[in-house]
């Protein structure tokens, strides 16, 4: 096993309560190592865990758990967790993991877990689509898929989650975040290969040049992923395409960072908008 077996890694800095009196990591926390790699594969999937596997009727329980230890690793140390999906059954689905310190092997693990139905926790067939996507992501197949459109193309996907981010999570007032603008905005939306949508954001009509993204959410338990990156490079792409000059948006001061690393600039003071500080970010297309 080494880190070209693998197109997923966790990475994580082991922490001083996880050392032991030997001084090194204590064998159980690898476990916990590779079950937090887990959790972060199903976010790399753009599946948000509970919801999707719900969805099919389902949850997945561990019905096995192995480690086999070559070396140790130590307080501090950067390890990259290694996660594949080695092999499905019928109900069945066995993961293999490796903790990674640089190039070096440390742990090689194996979890086998059982698609059952979650009341009864009887076992059943793991879903074609399910399969599908965990097969396809480990041969490099993409997991989501852009739609660009109208409002009237795109609500039925791109509002629910506008309404899960800005008025449940934020608390954003219903009568602020539902505007007139929508009908005249390009709408861009990215649906996991589920179909449900887990970005989207929207480029509002261009001023003397100057086009506008407003409305950028992304579904809270895959934030971290690019999921933002993908929509906000679509809508700036077709702002180039229709011959806009720059780009402007209020973000979120909490989002700044992510702006800044897509090019934009901030621009004047902080500002509240929604009983939120917000910054005006540009960028030169």
């Amino acid at each position: 096993m080494n880190r070209q077996d693998f197109r997923f890694f966790h990475t994580l800095r082991v922490r001083w309560v996880e050392v032991d009196m030997q001084k090194i990591v204590f064998n159980g926390h690898y476990l916990m190592y590779l079950d937090t790699a887990v959790s972060d594969y199903w976010r790399a999937l753009a599946l948000p865990y509970e919801q999707s596997l719900h969805g099919m009727g389902g949850d997945l329980f561990v019905v096995k758990s192995s480690l086999e230890y070559k070396a140790s690793a130590l307080y501090d140390d950067l390890l990259h967790i290694g996660m594949r999906c080695a092999r499905i059954g019928n109900s069945s689905m066995v993961f293999e993991g490796g903790v990674f310190c640089g190039e070096q092997i440390l742990v090689k693990g194996e979890l086998v877990y059982v698609f059952a139905d979650p009341q009864t926790q009887t076992s059943q067939a793991v879903p074609q689509a399910l399969r599908d996507i965990l097969l396809g992501f480990e041969q490099g197949e993409a997991v989501t898929a852009l739609q660009l459109g109208t409002w009237e193309e795109l609500k039925a996907l791109a509002a629910p989650l506008r309404t899960e981010v800005f008025v449940d999570e934020q608390g954003v007032d219903q009568a602020l975040e539902w505007d007139a603008q929508d009908a005249q905005c390009l709408h861009a939306v990215l649906c996991n290969r589920l179909g449900a949508p887990v970005a989207t954001g929207r480029l509002l009509p261009a001023v003397n040049g100057v086009a506008k993204i407003g409305r950028m959410a992304v579904k809270r338990v895959l934030r971290g992923q690019r999921l933002g990156d993908q929509v906000l490079s679509a809508l700036m792409h077709a702002a180039r395409q229709r011959g806009d000059t720059e780009i402007l948006l209020h973000a979120q001061c909490s989002a700044e960072k992510f702006y800044l690393r897509q090019g934009f600039r901030r621009q004047g003071d902080v500002f509240m908008e929604a009983d939120m500080p917000h910054i005006e970010m540009v960028c030169k297309l």
